[in-house]
């Protein structure tokens, strides 16, 4: 396959942190077709109805792959499964799976993966550095603490930027790049504790934000008393505690082997939220 045969590509999650970052990408290509597919999109993707797959599969070369919740939840690796083998089945060649590091479930899906007779790539990630500029941190961040199960634990924290020029080039490049069958381990230059990137943030927002380390059940009690699901808030809870335990505290060579460059810094990526506003714009929208 060379770079000209992949010209349709299916992007799952094209809404989140990595899947729109993918797709901007795609859509610069002046020979790429892009198809993004959620729940609320037309044609319709939902993970736990198998009926709404092949309408997004159809007529596309390649798919990134984003499971929800995450691919630590049980049955993750199965539907996975399920889905890249009917992906093969449909002509779609090539799969790039967004996976996470020291997550066991995780390992599960890959190899499910590998096993579905596709072209595949694996993009294994450490923590996303926007998490505290666009995800759940953010109004943490906001309020000025950070509390996670996390201890004095270091994180070679990735950008999503990052992240998704690996998946692009894992997507389009000719199989001669090298990508097909690869695992790539995303990880930011430095492994920073929680309270090393809480100064980080500190110094780029000009005010203080403070870490606080919490045991895990004290952790999953704060996020039902935000709201969230008591069996979410234990899963969420349980998966920190565990990939937050130090096993990812390494720092690894994906961008560099993916892309021949160095992977951008969790300092950069603050100092560039700051200066867009991130957190003003949270700020603005937690006082309305």
């Amino acid at each position: 396959m060379t770079t000209t045969d992949v010209t349709k590509v299916l992007v799952l999650g094209a809404s989140g942190k990595t899947g729109r970052r993918v797709a901007e990408r795609l859509r610069r290509r002046s020979n790429v077709v892009v198809r993004p597919a959620s729940r609320s999109t037309r044609p319709r993707f939902d993970w736990n109805d198998e009926s709404t797959w092949d309408e997004v599969l159809d007529g596309m070369d390649a798919a990134y792959v984003v499971y929800a919740p995450d691919l630590a939840a049980p049955g993750a690796d199965e539907a996975v499964g399920a889905f890249a083998r009917r992906a093969v089945s449909l002509g779609v060649r090539r799969l790039v799976l967004l996976s996470g590091r020291g997550e066991e479930g995780a390992g599960r899906a890959e190899r499910t993966l590998g096993a579905s007779g596709a072209e595949w790539t694996v993009v294994r990630c450490a923590w996303f550095a926007q998490a505290f500029s666009e995800d759940f941190l953010r109004d943490a961040v906001v309020d000025g603490t950070i509390a996670l199960p996390a201890g004095e634990v270091a994180e070679p924290f990735v950008d999503a930027d990052d992240i998704a020029d690996v998946a692009v080039a894992a997507l389009l490049d000719s199989g001669d790049a090298g990508h097909a069958g690869r695992v790539y381990e995303l990880t930011g230059p430095r492994a920073l504790t929680f309270a090393q990137v809480a100064a980080e943030l500190s110094e780029a927002i000009g005010r203080e934000v403070r870490y606080v380390p919490v045991p895990e059940t004290e952790y999953g009690a704060m996020l039902t008393g935000h709201g969230v699901p008591e069996a979410d808030a234990e899963f969420l809870a349980g998966l920190f505690a565990t990939v937050l335990d130090g096993r990812n505290a390494h720092v690894a060579d994906g961008v560099r082997e993916a892309l021949g460059r160095e992977p951008r810094d969790v300092r950069d990526v603050v100092r560039a939220a700051a200066t867009d506003g991130a957190w003003d714009a949270a700020a603005v929208t937690r006082a309305g």
